[in-house]
């Protein structure tokens, strides 16, 4: 590799710690705004808040949870049933029925437990791999990146990643976030999306990663 190139590796390197220093900086404790008690609620509320605010699913959940707090009282039922709890968020008949659904195999196949690998939660009805990594990283502590909305616009936009789906996108962010800082990064992405960096017009004058962005 020529010293050029090696420079501007080594310059993007940097960059990239910069931008990444900076979001700790000004977000320095940042976790799900969703309210759970256990893996199973975290599913659930994760599953709703597909084209739903944090904020509406909590509503929703609070009421939810008292009905159904484990998968075992929520695989007794049938989506019809569930329905009434979820009108408030959007495809509420869709959601009904994966969350029947994975929680009677959760019960029939994990003994009532949510399971902590990847390859058997993108099994369950609902969940594809944003959800999969959220629940890993927020339920069990496990290292992931789950991309979202917010953090694949985000990461492009400052040049963290520039594939065009969200799978490439989460490949490419785990190469250059130290994967200590995979949780962390995913939640200060999100929260940066959703108070500077918004999908329409970002507050680029206010925002503190102009000099590392060059959107």
């Amino acid at each position: 590799m020529s010293s050029a190139k090696v420079n501007k590796h080594e310059q993007e390197k940097q960059r990239i710690e910069q931008v990444l220093k900076m979001l700790a900086i000004h977000y320095p404790q940042v976790e799900t705004g969703l309210v759970y008690d256990n893996p199973f609620q975290l599913l659930v509320a994760t599953v709703l808040s597909a084209q739903t605010t944090d904020q509406q699913v909590n509503k929703i959940t609070a009421r939810l949870f008292d009905a159904f707090p484990t998968a075992y009282e929520m695989a007794r039922i049938k989506p019809a049933d569930l329905e009434p709890y979820l009108r408030r968020v959007g495809l509420y008949r869709y959601k009904a029925r994966y969350l029947v659904e994975a929680s009677k195999i959760i019960v029939e196949q994990h003994g009532g437990r949510v399971p902590d690998q990847f390859k058997e939660l993108i099994k369950l009805p609902g969940v594809g791999r944003k959800t999969a990594n959220i629940i890993l990283s927020s339920a069990f502590g496990i290292p992931a990146i789950a991309v979202d909305t917010h953090v694949f616009r985000v990461s492009k936009r400052l040049n963290l990643a520039d594939e065009k789906n969200a799978e490439l996108v989460e490949k490419q962010l785990e190469t250059v976030v130290p994967v200590e800082d995979w949780v962390d990064t995913h939640h200060r992405l999100i929260a940066h999306g959703r108070t500077l960096c918004q999908a329409r017009n970002p507050q680029c004058k206010n925002c503190f990663l102009n000099e590392w962005c060059s959107f």
